[in-house]
């Protein structure tokens, strides 16, 4: 009946069956990739030997979904080691930025970079996520600031998740930055950026359009040109919003009904409540808020209070958060923003799932869902959140297979 069969373990499967939608005592199946049975053991329709030629008994440990990074910039050239030690040294993020540093030092190196190039430097830091659960990862260009360059960011993206046992999300950026070329010509630039949105949607290798809404970034109007023509070809779109200032990045994202509006530190309650009523998911980004040393926090209550799902991710990039680690992401959402373990876990899960649009395919542990687990040796599920440096992942199963990463 089943290819697979895991019995004797505890599900934190995510659902609204109460708290980690917990299932003690239980057993979960899989067939052709989906999970095909979830419950209480002692509700196994027979022997789970008649039931499928692979039974694997987990002793009591815990099962999760595989975990999801819902905001990443993966593929980058080069490093910012050197903004780091200047940030220290008293400069802002937005001082190095205004200066031609910042993402600009980003996109001169990849653009100089091959394909393989890329490849070599983005899968060691998929591996690392790959290693702590991670089975669904999103992937951003906009380190090209071209259309040839984000073009190949785009494909070693897609690449990774031919090479790896790993779902990728694709994500177009040309509005991430202003690049050199575009000096003093922002809306120029954004003409341009909208020009490369037919060949980007042909292409297929891009499944969502996003921009950098911000005073270092782009303007409410020309974000608004950027959505409107990701709409006309087809493409749903994402938002960084509200991370240095509120221009109404999180309304302009509702008004598009944006799968989801990231980092949102200065987002007002209007905003908040945009969210919710279209159904938009608010991505935090702690590590970003931490390498960054912001002090303004997400409006977690106004989030709450207004019912916004709430996701939580690595936003690894070479900039502002050089993070490899979600599970120290689920540390820092808790300690830094206040989250309970399980609003972090749903974060990286069902919430995670949704704001990329995959919430009918993955983030919990459901029927017909993708067999996608991470199985834990942990005590609890508060664990996953409560350690710092460690990870207790035994093995983590992508479309009903063990992962293997090789070295």
């Amino acid at each position: 009946m089943w290819d697979r069969l895991w019995i004797n373990t505890h599900l934190a499967t995510m659902t609204d069956a109460g708290p980690y939608g917990a299932i003690r005592d239980a057993a979960i199946a899989s067939a052709g990739g989906k999970i095909a049975w979830v419950g209480p053991q002692a509700e196994l329709p027979g022997a789970p030997e008649a039931l499928t030629s692979e039974v694997i008994d987990l002793a009591g440990r815990w099962v999760t979904p595989g975990l999801i990074d819902c905001h990443t910039h993966l593929v980058y050239g080069g490093n910012r080691a050197r903004e780091f030690e200047l940030r220290l040294e008293g400069a802002s993020y937005e001082e190095i930025a205004r200066a031609g540093g910042g993402i600009r030092n980003t996109v001169k190196a990849t653009r100089a970079a091959s394909e393989e190039e890329l490849r070599a430097g983005a899968l060691p830091r998929l591996k690392s996520l790959l290693a702590e659960g991670v089975t669904t990862i999103e992937i951003k260009s906009g380190y090209g600031l071209n259309l040839e360059t984000e073009l190949k960011q785009l494909r070693v993206a897609r690449g990774l998740g031919a090479d790896l046992p790993v779902t990728i999300s694709t994500t177009f950026l040309g509005a991430h930055a202003l690049p050199p070329e575009f000096e003093g010509d922002g809306d120029g630039y954004i003409d341009a950026v909208c020009a490369m949105m037919p060949e980007i949607a042909k292409s297929g290798l891009a499944d969502v359009v996003d921009a950098f809404c911000e005073n270092i970034g782009f303007s409410y109007e020309q974000t608004k040109r950027v959505f409107q023509t990701a709409r006309d070809n087809g493409l749903p779109v994402k938002l960084h919003a509200d991370q240095l200032s509120d221009l109404d990045g999180a309304k302009l994202a509702a008004d598009f009904s944006a799968l989801s509006a990231d980092h949102l530190e200065y987002t007002s309650d209007a905003g908040a409540q945009a969210m919710a009523a279209a159904g938009t998911v608010a991505v935090l980004l702690p590590g970003a808020f931490y390498f960054l040393r912001e002090t303004k926090q997400p409006p977690m209550d106004a989030f709450r209070s207004a019912g916004v799902p709430i996701a939580i991710a690595t936003d690894c990039n070479p900039g502002s958060s050089p993070a490899t680690s979600l599970l120290l992401m689920l540390n820092m959402a808790c300690t830094l923003f206040r989250m309970t373990p399980e609003e972090a876990l749903l974060g990286v899960t069902r919430h995670g799932a949704q704001a990329l649009g995959l919430q009918d395919s993955r983030g919990t542990l459901e029927v017909g869902k993708a067999a996608d687990l991470c199985i834990w040796e942990i005590e609890s599920p508060a664990e996953l959140a409560y350690r710092i440096g460690f990870n207790p992942l035994l093995t983590s199963v992508k479309d009903g297979r063990d992962v293997e990463l090789g070295n």
